[in-house]
């Protein structure tokens, strides 16, 4: 069988499939099961933690590991070397160290081992870059420019205007949005019923601007693209299937080209935005963090570094002495 050995990567058939030793391998798949079963973590995260986890054991077997039990702290940092050394960035390193220490808590947890070798595995802090955001006047110019397109009535356009009015004045993510149902929205109470990351539900509010968009949407929007198969889905396509993220994505950079001067940003730019907002009008860290639904108060604090460097642009073109 032809393999590609990719350097501290997994030894992979030609066909793509890891080619993993029987105990390494069962373990992976019980490890998958561990974290859509009992944890359950999105698709997504799923994907990359065993696959990362393929890596580490695939690389293992190449030095005559042939389970999880003879993983040792030597072993895994020469992983994390050998991935460094191929090019890796430190945040691919970040979470590629997370999961085997996630991964080796949970063999420990299961007996596949004794001792657990990641207690003590580092790897390098990410570069923690600041997010493009929209100065205020941006996003006001961008849902006036969804609000003038809206005007016409056409079923699209009412619903691109409250897609955009809703992930501004929520700061929800895309896929947070599209996975919203029509009872998730209680327009009384201006509120929606969010489900995020790790499944967890919150209740997050919206304005009156957006409250009206999505009013006009489930009035005149929505009533003409609804099919029988449409299901629950708040948000619908042309063809009345749930609306999908890619088609939101298009819809941010389309609008934004006719704002001048306004940065090329995507959903979660005007994600960045509003929170950026909240945090210039006033409003504390604590209640941005649930909002957002952010899981700790770190992740929710580099806004406040967004607003210092738009504070220190803005000092440095107004003062005399700057």
């Amino acid at each position: 069988m032809t393999r590609d050995v990719r350097p501290g990567g997994a030894a992979t058939p030609a066909h793509g499939a890891p080619d993993l030793p029987p105990g390494s391998a069962g373990a992976v798949e019980g490890f998958r099961a561990h974290l859509s079963a009992e944890r359950d973590l999105s698709a997504h995260t799923v994907r990359a933690y065993v696959g990362d986890v393929t890596s580490l054991l695939a690389f293992a077997a190449r030095r005559g590991a042939d389970t999880p039990a003879d993983l040792d702290l030597l072993l895994l940092r020469s992983w994390l070397a050998a991935q460094s050394a191929a090019g890796a960035a430190r945040s691919t390193l970040a979470r590629r160290a997370a999961a085997a220490r996630t991964f080796t808590a949970w063999a420990v947890r299961r007996g596949l081992l004794t001792e657990d070798p990641a207690r003590l595995l580092a790897a390098p802090r990410p570069h923690r870059t600041l997010p493009a955001v929209l100065h205020q006047e941006h996003a006001r110019q961008l849902l006036e420019v969804a609000a003038v397109a809206a005007d016409d009535g056409e079923p699209g356009h009412l619903r691109d205007r409250a897609v955009l009015e809703v992930l501004y004045a929520a700061g929800i993510r895309v896929s947070e949005l599209v996975g919203l149902d029509v009872d998730d929205v209680s327009l009384e109470r201006r509120v929606l019923r969010v489900l995020g990351k790790g499944r967890k539900e919150r209740t997050v509010p919206i304005g009156v601007p957006a409250a009206r968009a999505v009013t006009e949407w489930l009035d005149r929007g929505r009533p003409a693209l609804v099919t029988a198969t449409s299901g629950p889905a708040l948000f619908l396509g042309a063809r009345g299937h749930r609306l999908g993220v890619r088609a939101v994505r298009e819809l941010v950079h389309l609008r934004l080209r006719s704002v001048p001067d306004a940065p090329d940003v995507g959903p979660h730019g005007l994600r960045h935005s509003a929170a950026t907002h909240l945090l210039e009008g006033g409003a504390d860290l604590r209640s941005v963090q649930e909002l957002l639904g952010h899981a700790t108060l770190a992740t929710t604090q580099i806004y406040t570094h967004v607003s210092v460097e738009r504070l220190r642009t803005t000092y440095e073109r107004a003062h005399p002495r700057a």
